[in-house]
């Protein structure tokens, strides 16, 4: 879920791949991996550090989207229940974005 969040938050700020890569110093095959998932398990806070900086939102807000759980709290699966709900909203917001232009 974190990676597709990443993708639509660079979106939705009508970044290029490319453009966020250089602003994060990290190379555009990498932030692709991230963004596709390949390279999920890879994503360290330090890395959320510096997209919470390009994007000015706080850390927090990116885990919110954070699949590491435990499934026996209540409130665990309650936020990744809203998370997913997020992720569909702004999924369907980016696909009627590219299909009005």
């Amino acid at each position: 879920m974190l990676y597709q969040a990443l993708k639509l938050l660079r979106r939705y700020h009508g970044m290029t791949q490319k453009d966020l890569a250089d602003r994060l110093g990290i190379s555009n095959s990498y932030l692709s991996e991230i963004e596709t998932g390949v390279k999920k398990d890879s994503i360290t806070v330090e890395l959320l550090e510096k997209y919470a900086g390009v994007f000015g939102i706080p850390v927090s807000s990116l885990l919110l989207f954070s699949e590491q759980i435990d499934s026996k709290r209540r409130t665990d699966r309650l936020r990744v229940q809203a998370a997913s709900k997020i992720l569909k909203v702004l999924s369907w917001i980016d696909e009627q974005e590219k299909v009005g232009t």
